[in-house]
Order: structure tokens, then sequence, then C-alpha cells
């Protein structure tokens, strides 16, 4: 079977960090907590589930961690209709289906807000699976995302699309390597060390490329 390619979402295939990191920023405000947008971005890519404690302190999660979450799902969610499709995302995918590449978008977002992706990306005919917040017990820098995108393509060998180190240590510590577009804010020295095999500039380039790359 040839080798499944596993898709971030977020920030790879579709333009959200920043949208993200200011929804973050709205909803610690809320309680009081004033954090500087750039360390806010530094944790993008990070699950919800863990990011509130990464950037406070686990008694703040625990008392406030839940209700941080849900004004952020909600100011997020405000903002939706600004996200845009990344350079190259359609093409990549279909570049992939085309050389018989099974395909998972592997997001832990909301299950509305991975639809919106679908139609938004125009790609339903396309993917082979797709994964939400509901089917993880963690979200990312956890393994859980890589092992669910591989259980619903029924194992094998699988390679991770992703644009945020913390997609290359989950993708890592569930065996799957790594290839990272810049497209998420973060330099393409920070994702080598975090383990990426190959960075690219954008998922145009990864495309024009392809035959350079494990998934040729």
């Amino acid at each position: 079977m040839p080798t499944a390619a596993i898709l971030d979402v977020d920030g790879t295939l579709v333009d959200t960090n920043y949208q993200h990191a200011l929804a973050w920023y709205m909803a610690f405000r809320q309680y009081d907590v004033t954090l500087p947008v750039w360390r806010i971005h530094r944790h993008v890519g990070m699950g919800g589930d863990q990011l509130v404690s990464a950037l406070t302190d686990a008694d703040f999660e625990r008392e406030h961690g839940d209700a941080v979450r849900s004004a952020h799902d909600a100011l997020y969610l405000a903002s939706i209709d600004t996200v845009s499709v990344l350079d190259g995302a359609r093409e990549l995918i279909v570049a992939l289906k085309q050389r018989q590449h099974p395909v998972v978008l592997a997001s832990s977002a909301k299950r509305r807000e991975v639809e919106h992706y679908l139609d938004l990306l125009g790609v339903r005919e396309l993917v082979d699976a797709t994964t939400s917040a509901a089917d993880v017990d963690q979200t990312k820098p956890s393994p859980d995302l890589m092992s669910t995108a591989r259980a619903k393509l029924e194992g094998g060998e699988a390679l991770m699309v992703g644009d945020t180190p913390w997609d290359v240590r989950a993708a890592a510590q569930a065996n799957v390597p790594t290839i990272a577009v810049l497209t998420g804010g973060y330099c393409a020295s920070e994702l080598r060390e975090a383990g990426a095999i190959a960075v690219y500039r954008s998922l145009t380039e990864l495309c024009e490329r392809l035959g350079e790359t494990p998934l040729r």
C-alpha cells in the first residue's frame, strides 16, 4: 500500500494560526490574564487542553481552564469567515490522490470547524478520512491524533505534513516522520530541531517537489 499522507489542517492547509492566537489572547483577557500575543503564538499548534496550563499554571488551569477554552472557541468561531485556504493546499491533496496515497486530514478542532474547512478546501470527495476533537483524549503534543489518523487508514506506513514543532513532536511519538512547511509562522531551524525530515516554504513548493519526498 502506498504511504498514507496525514495532513495537519490549522496552519498547514488553512491560514488560521493568527486568528487562534488572537482568540486565545482575548479569552485570557476575560479572566484578567494579559499575555503577549507572540508568546501565545509560540504555543499555537498545541491543543487547547494543554495550552492553557502551558501559558499559565496548574492553579489557573484548574480554576479557569474550561472557561477560557470555551471563550476561545466562541471568539475563534466569530472570526472563522476570515480564514482562507493556503496556496497549494487543494493542489497538494489532488497530487497525493493522483499518486494513490491515502489522505487523512488530522485535526483536533471541533467537528463543525473541520466541516467548514472541508467545504473551504473543496476536498470532501478526495480525502479518505478526517479526525476531530471528538476522536482524541489528548491533543498535541500527545501522539493520540496521529495514532487515531493511522487507525482510520487501517495502519500501514504514514507521513505527516504539518506546520508547528508540536505537529512534529506528536508525530514522532507515533513513529510517523514529518515534512514541515513554514505557513504556521515557525522558522525552518525550529521545525528541523523538533525532528522534521524536510522543510518547505509553502505547500506549493512541496507539491512541486513531491517527487523528492518519501511520498513520491
